[in-house]
């Protein structure tokens, strides 16, 4: 189903307001994307007459239909701002801007394409979570992530951590404190029999289950 422009900003921040704790109309015709698509209240009753919405007083909720929608323009808009980030290594202020552009031009196909080459990623670059794809759900893909787990890197290599999947607080909190957290760099010393990692002037070692929860792009 084609979407118009306008639709899908009002989708995507449908969702992103979800996310905050609100469903009011108000808010989302105040947010400047929004406004810049030329969304006002006749898109939202043309959304609700297509089947995407539904509109009460100044609660707005998506339905089966929108919900579907709405979470692949979300993977799309958040995928390319990992692209952006990570591959073109585009500055934080012209990140979302050339997102907002992007994500509009990306096909199904393209999307999982992307999202394999980054190693699936869990988060946005601003921590919010990127909707699972089929491509997910796969065991191989047939393009090679610059994003890895940790442990693929061998002994004597560098990696810039991207993101961290760990469903433990306590873990995460703890790697946290010892400074391993998103743009730190690790170098690999050792393998075997545990991780031995190098992270500015120290060493630092690990078990193979925590390792591979890290995800790196490896420096040249």
């Amino acid at each position: 189903m084609a979407v118009d422009k306008a639709f899908e900003e009002v989708l995507e921040f449908v969702w992103s307001l979800r996310e905050a704790g609100s469903n009011s109309i108000k808010a989302l015709l105040e947010i400047d994307e929004v406004k810049e698509a030329e969304a006002d209240s006749s898109t939202l009753e043309a959304m609700q007459r297509d089947g995407l919405l539904t509109l009460d007083n100044d609660s707005i909720t998506l339905t089966n239909k929108g919900e579907k929608l709405a979470e692949a323009a979300i993977r799309r808009h958040r995928l390319a701002e990992r692209l952006l980030t990570e591959v073109l290594a585009m500055d934080t202020d012209s990140v979302e801007k050339n997102a907002c552009s992007f994500e509009h031009t990306l096909s199904p196909e393209v999307t999982d394409r992307i999202c394999a080459l980054l190693g699936h990623p869990p988060t946005c670059p601003h921590g919010l979570p990127v909707p699972r794809g089929e491509c997910c759900k796969k065991s191989k893909d047939a393009v090679k992530p610059i994003v890895e787990p940790l442990t693929e890197l061998g002994v004597g290599d560098s990696g810039r951590i991207i993101f961290i999947l760990s469903g433990s607080h306590a873990r995460l909190d703890k790697l946290s404190a010892l400074g391993i957290v998103p743009g730190s760099v690790l170098h690999v010393h050792q393998k075997r029999p545990a991780f031995v990692l190098q992270l500015g002037e120290t060493s630092l070692a690990f078990d193979a289950d925590i390792v591979k929860e890290i995800y790196v792009k490896k420096m040249s």
